[in-house]
């Protein structure tokens, strides 16, 4: 494996939140019915993107140096 990504993009963290999410609200009391963690996680992987990417345009809307 030499490619790397930050964090909040790899699928396998956020699998692991929404699992843990799902564990805590069932312990909490919450119903979830059959829920699908993993189209949850794709979701959220796809929010999480969009955001970096608006993130990032703001950033450089907002940078006072040029880029060479």
């Amino acid at each position: 494996m030499s490619d790397s990504k930050p964090w909040y993009l790899s699928r396998t963290i956020w699998a692991s939140m929404v699992t843990i999410a799902a564990t805590a609200a069932s312990m909490l009391g919450y119903p979830l019915g059959d829920i699908d963690s993993s189209a949850v996680s794709d979701e959220v992987l796809r929010v999480v993107t969009a955001i970096s990417g608006l993130i990032a345009i703001f950033g450089r809307v907002q940078a006072r140096s040029l880029i060479r």
